[in-house]
């Protein structure tokens, strides 16, 4: 009897560990499981706070594509793919992306070089070594890690072996003074690249011939121009801060440690600022002799976080808002984040904080990555300093009062940004010199054929010779941001915005003295001119002169190598001032009708408000707009270009035929009214008084267009919880959202009753802070509490930034990452531009200001 009962009670024992053992083995399981990598729906591989994607975007010379690896809400690496150098810039080659599958748990993505298309030709052109092969990158998800396998279908030839390898780059942004390990080995990353230099065989001595033969080909030789050349940068590099099999970044930090093992060759840590300051660290296999399956295996396992979510962002205006103006708070949450807490809004004065008012946001739902809420705060109009807090979460604090946009918010466009753009000028600021002056040379006639950044000669288009002098073109013009060129559109572009400003809102401004004769520009020192008004006169010079010296508007002025293009610092640093050398930049003609009538509409404008200002240089715009206007010859898709053209003309000489040509061409009118609207409007009124048959069809149509116009716009601005039409793509959106609102100002004008003005602080205040993304800084440089102080202009080699630059703004990480990092040489993210960049932003912020004490 003892011996049954012990039997049994052993048995029974048994039975509970065996049912204890397999339920820890149900919660190990479910554990692993919970920590495996999975493609989601979105295409790419997500374990908690981690995402890898493999090829999802494609822009490699803007650090963006291949494998990328996001970490909690930050992406610190990308760009896992074949290069052919180990620290290539925007200038290297790049693959040509055939294909991309997916294939159960894996992404295989067929890559090859080179790309013809892209070899000593088009906007950036590259020089392609004479190695043609096609391979493919497998990304799979093993358990907590991905394997990343490349395969080449030939083997890389005697020439490059040592140039070709697997690049993955890492942002130094995140990485100054953190550390990193290699097998045995340890750094930190340094704030600036440390020698010593390593030095490499050129692949520029094995180029190939690749060029298609359907677009001009550009001159090598001359864009390397002499010293060290951005075409080339691989001969000189820096040496490997470390050799090993097993690396990792940031040991010291879970949420950010990242491991790469190679199964196959060493790895090698560069540092990829040495040749190129845009550059980035690089962790690189060199492909070796006769590889060609499995050439490439790396094991890349990033640090799960279990339960990381996304900290909620509280998106507002950074500089604050009128009593009178909507006024709403838009929360970023974590899509997995099903917690609501209330919003408080928070007034704060010198007793302290308390607490104005509480609300419970509302549901917007998903858009790209996050779930959204909203915080309508409308109804609070007292002045004062404002905060908005939920849960652990602030914003930034903001004003709400009858001045907010009185001082100190459009006002560093015309105080700081355009003066310091000014080209052909010294530029002075009390102790400051921003830049001596510059470009005096300028400039020789360009020489037929592809050269940079869409510039292009084309036969026949000038009576100058190849580099023969073209005088008179040294004088006014603003640098096109970061590139110190002269394009046209942003010439022309900038003064029309400026005119348009100028009489749409009478800004009172005079803090600048413009010296044209003397070429010195004194900011902060008032001259009695009223500042708008001169950078007006200043646009329109370069694009005056230069018509005047060719007999047709120049494409641009630009340097003539990529020495120069990539130069950092002083513009007069350039050239030598000295007429007729090898220095000098180019001036380029085009035959391109859209751009010349656009420019033509655009000094037609700029002709009305330089009457009395400067008349001789009216009188030269309005001739030139209407030579123009005469003599280009239009297709149907450039009636609308001539139509634009006809309105400005009209409204400068009440010119009868010109409002004919209008009413003709009606039907184009409507049918393109999403492009043609918010010009028309500026005349529609003027066609409604009229009582002939025509006009009485052209008001009723025009109307009717609108309406329906106005209901896409109100279908795309739902799309989006920022209540503007806002669809990324790879650049930054804020230039795009800043014309729209500029544009939609004028259909607010004259027909308030179809287009409300809310649209028009939606637009602002998406640039000053309420956007996509856990950065919330106003685009604006130096507008707002935070806001974009490291920025890509003349001076983003000190990682800083020039007042009143409006940044290109938050990019698209595709599929759903939205991304702004602080980093002064991503141009998609960070740059400034001219032909709207900065003064569309003004033109919305005087906007704001009229409409909101209307």
């Amino acid at each position: 009897m003892i011996i049954k009962s012990t039997i049994f009670i052993l048995k029974n024992m048994k039975s509970k560990c065996l049912l204890a053992s397999a339920f820890l083995m149900t919660i190990f399981v479910i554990n692993t499981s919970a920590q495996q990598f999975k493609l989601n729906t979105s295409g790419y591989f997500n374990n908690q706070g981690v995402d890898v994607m493999a090829f999802n975007d494609f822009y490699p010379e803007g650090h963006q594509g291949g494998v990328s690896v996001l970490m909690n809400g930050h992406r610190v690496a990308t760009n896992g793919d074949i290069r052919m150098e180990a620290t290539p810039g925007q200038w290297q080659p790049v693959p040509k992306q055939l294909s991309r599958k997916i294939e159960g748990n894996r992404i295989v993505t067929t890559l090859c070089f080179p790309d013809s298309a892209r070899h000593l030709t088009g906007f950036n052109p590259m020089v392609y070594p004479d190695y043609v092969f096609n391979y493919t990158v497998t990304t799979e998800a093993q358990g907590t890690s991905i394997v990343v396998t490349v395969d080449l279908d030939k083997p890389v030839p005697q020439e490059l072996l040592g140039k070709v390898g697997f690049n993955l780059e890492f942002f130094p942004g995140w990485l100054f003074g953190k550390p990193w390990v290699m097998d045995g080995q340890s750094g930190i990353y340094p704030q600036q690249p440390n020698s010593p230099l390593a030095y490499t065989k050129q692949n520029f001595g094995f180029n190939g011939n690749f060029h298609d033969g359907k677009k001009p080909l550009a001159d090598p030789k001359q864009l390397n121009g002499t010293g060290y050349s951005p075409l080339i940068a691989d001969d000189i590099i820096s040496e490997p801060y470390a050799v090993g099999k097993k690396f990792t970044s940031r040991p010291d930090d879970p949420y950010s440690k990242l491991t790469v093992e190679s199964l196959t060759g060493d790895l090698k840590l560069y540092d990829g600022r040495m040749n190129h300051n845009n550059g980035w660290f690089v962790l690189r296999s060199e492909i070796a002799a006769g590889a060609t399956k499995g050439a490439v295996k790396w094991v890349i396992t990033p640090n799960i976080v279990p339960g990381w979510l996304y900290t909620p962002v509280i998106q507002t205006s950074q500089v604050g808002y009128h009593p009178n103006q909507p006024k709403e708070a838009i929360i970023e949450t974590d899509s997995r984040d099903q917690k609501r807490v209330e919003a408080l809004i928070i007034k704060i004065d010198d007793t302290g904080e308390k607490v104005a008012k509480t609300i419970n946001p509302t549901e917007w739902g998903r858009f790209l990555r996050y779930n959204y809420l909203k915080v309508d705060f409308t109804d609070i109009t007292e002045p004062g300093l404002y905060q908005v807090k939920y849960g652990t979460s602030s914003s930034s604090v903001f004003r709400i009062g009858k001045d907010v946009y009185d001082r100190g918010v459009w006002q560093p466009v015309i105080e700081y940004f355009l003066p310091v753009q000014m080209c052909h000028m010294r530029v002075n600021e009390k102790y400051r010199v921003w830049h001596d002056a510059c470009h005096m040379d300028d400039a020789l006639m360009a020489p037929v054929g592809n050269h940079i950044d869409g510039y292009d000669q084309r036969p026949g288009l000038t009576k100058y010779a190849e580099r023969a002098e073209v005088p008179g073109v040294n004088v006014g013009g603003w640098h096109d941001a970061g590139d110190f060129d002269l394009r046209v559109e942003s010439q022309a572009g900038e003064a029309y915005i400026l005119t348009m400003a100028y009489e749409a809102f009478n800004p009172d401004i005079d803090v600048t003295a413009i010296d044209q004769i003397n070429h010195v520009t004194e900011i902060h020192q008032p001259d009695g001119k009223n500042d708008v008004l001169q950078q007006i006169e200043n646009g329109a010079l370069t694009v005056v002169n230069s018509y005047i010296a060719l007999g047709r508007l120049y494409r641009g002025i630009i340097c003539n190598s990529l020495r120069q293009y990539a130069m950092l610092g002083d513009a007069a640093a350039m050239t030598d001032g000295v007429k007729g050398n090898e220095d000098d930049r180019w001036i380029f003609t085009e035959d391109n009708p859209g751009r010349a009538l656009s420019t033509a509409a655009e000094l037609a404008a700029v002709s009305r408000v330089l009457k009395g200002f400067n008349d001789t240089l009216s009188v030269h715009c309005l001739d030139i707009a209407t030579a123009i206007y005469e003599q280009t010859e239009v297709n149907e898709g450039l009636i609308s270009g001539k139509l634009h053209t006809a309105v400005e003309l009209y409204l400068t000489t009440k010119q009868q035929s010109y409002l004919d040509y209008i009413l003709d061409n009606q039907q184009v009118v409507m049918q393109q009214i999403a492009r043609t609207g918010w010009y028309m409007a500026r005349v529609a009124k003027i066609i409604e008084m009229q009582k002939d048959k025509r006009s009485r069809q052209f008001t009723t149509a025009f109307k009717a267009a609108l309406a329906a116009q106005k209901e896409k716009l109100d279908k795309q601005a739902a799309e989006t919880p920022y209540g503007v039409p806002y669809r990324p793509s790879i650049w930054g959106a804020g230039w795009d959202i800043q014309r729209f609102g500029y544009e939609y100002y004028f259909l607010n004008a004259s027909y308030p009753e179809i287009f409300p003005k809310d649209i028009i602080y939606n637009a602002l205040n998406f640039i000053l802070g309420c956007h996509p993304g856990s950065n919330q800084a106003s685009f604006a440089s130096g507008v707002g509490a935070q806001s974009a102080t490291v920025a890509y202009g003349l001076n983003r080699a000190d990682w800083s930034y020039i007042p009143g630059g409006v940044v290109s703004g938050t990019a698209l990480i595709r599929p759903d990452y939205p991304e702004l990092l602080t980093f002064p040489f991503l141009w998609q993210q960070t740059e400034y531009v001219l032909g709207g960049g900065s003064s569309h932003y003004m033109f919305l912020a005087l906007a704001a200001q009229q409409i909101s004490k209307k």
